[in-house]
């Protein structure tokens, strides 16, 4: 079939997320980025665009899904990225989701849960695609790791303990006109959480995704370094699904840190660790067997594990290329939706909306915890 055509919202020249995207979506050879409105003001976004050589540069996202909508079937875009701040999200998502265009969004899913759960039943409406972008469940090693909860590998699962440690935010950059640490410490751009929303949700989406265990209650910490209105640092305790407990912590201002993304997953029959900055390995260790330590592209891998890896053990493959394999699984999606047939469970194998709303409702129970003097909230009232 022919490459599926895609276009992009935000993630203009200077914006981290827009390149993430690019050469995500390039990887394979299967996805053509063919239009954009890439800023906030026209001239900054026709600019974006012509630099990128996009067959078709757009001024604003609603003169892209006009334009779009104007071209006939065969020309227009299948899908499109949203990759603004948070809270454009759900107004851009949900427009071209009704026009029937398929959409791939940043996490978190939206500015408020409110938006999050009307997004989703829009999306449930339409039936268009949507893949939300917790890349790091593309590693073939985290897809390894839920592979070996799933079968009972681990056991019955007692704890897992997860954070998400940076450092970039240790210093005052949204007051040095860093556009990124600007929006994401805006309560008007990025909603009532911090970094507890911008990577706290990675850290969520990693212990639901590899444990296939739902949070039931929590109890938040959370603080504001350097006078900020959002939380920078946070540690949350957490009561799932079946009994198990879990610890997790997001940080933007620990000295040092780069994007130490990490969980250990503890069972009755034995345990796993993976680390984000480390990601071609699992270890797994129990207390009567040798430990193990799978490596990507080598033996005794699951198909997803097996999928996920382009190149042979040895040679390195990171967070470029996790975030093409959440790209490639949603391209055959689109494509098998295409030739009239459901999709695998390997191509379906990516967050989607469903995802976002409990990502929110997440960040919603995050804050009012850390505002309550109740020791738990319950997660039930925030997915009803």
């Amino acid at each position: 079939m022919a490459r599926l055509k895609m276009g992009m919202v935000g993630g203009g020249l200077d914006a981290l997320a827009g390149g993430l995207h690019r050469r995500a979506a390039a990887l394979d050879g299967e996805i053509e980025f063919v239009v954009g409105a890439l800023a906030s003001t026209p001239e900054r976004a026709i600019a974006a665009a012509q630099a990128w050589s996009l067959p078709r540069p757009y001024a604003s996202w609603r003169e892209m899904l006009d334009g779009e909508q104007r071209l006939p079937a065969g020309e227009r875009i299948d899908f499109v990225v949203v990759a603004t701040p948070n809270h454009l999200h759900a107004q851009i998502a949900s427009a071209f989701a009704k026009a029937g265009f398929h959409v791939v969004c940043d996490k978190p899913m939206t500015h408020t849960l409110q938006d999050a759960k009307q997004l989703a039943a829009t999306i449930e409406q339409t039936g268009v695609v949507f893949a939300l972008t917790h890349n790091y469940t593309g590693h073939p090693m985290v897809k390894q790791a839920r592979h070996l909860v799933k079968g009972g590998e681990l056991g019955e699962i007692l704890k897992v303990v997860v954070e998400y440690n940076q450092g970039w935010l240790a210093d005052t950059l949204e007051r040095q006109g860093h556009k990124g640490a600007a929006w994401r410490l805006d309560p008007q751009r990025s909603g009532r959480a911090g970094a507890i929303a911008d990577i706290g949700t990675h850290a969520e989406n990693l212990l639901r995704y590899i444990t296939g265990l739902q949070i039931e209650s929590l109890c938040a910490d959370l603080t504001q370094h350097h006078g900020r209105a959002l939380d920078d640092d946070g540690s949350v305790l957490l009561r799932l699904a079946g009994g198990a407990r879990g610890v997790l912590t997001a940080s933007q201002v620990l000295q040092g840190e780069g994007n130490g993304l990490n969980i250990r997953v503890y069972g009755t029959r034995a345990s796993l660790e993976w680390h984000q900055e480390r990601p071609e390995t699992l270890a797994v260790r129990s207390d009567d067997r040798p430990n193990q330590v799978y490596v990507k592209g080598g033996g005794g891998l699951c198909p997803a594990a097996l999928r996920a890896a382009r190149l042979p053990a040895g040679h390195p493959e990171g967070f470029n290329e996790a975030f093409a394999n959440l790209y490639r699984n949603f391209a055959d999606t689109i494509r098998a939706r295409k030739a009239g047939r459901q999709p695998t469970d390997l191509e379906s194998d990516f967050p989607n909306h469903r995802d976002g709303v409990r990502g929110m409702a997440f960040v919603e129970a995050v804050v009012d915890s850390n505002a309550s003097d109740a020791k738990w909230t319950s997660m039930e009232r925030y997915l009803a």
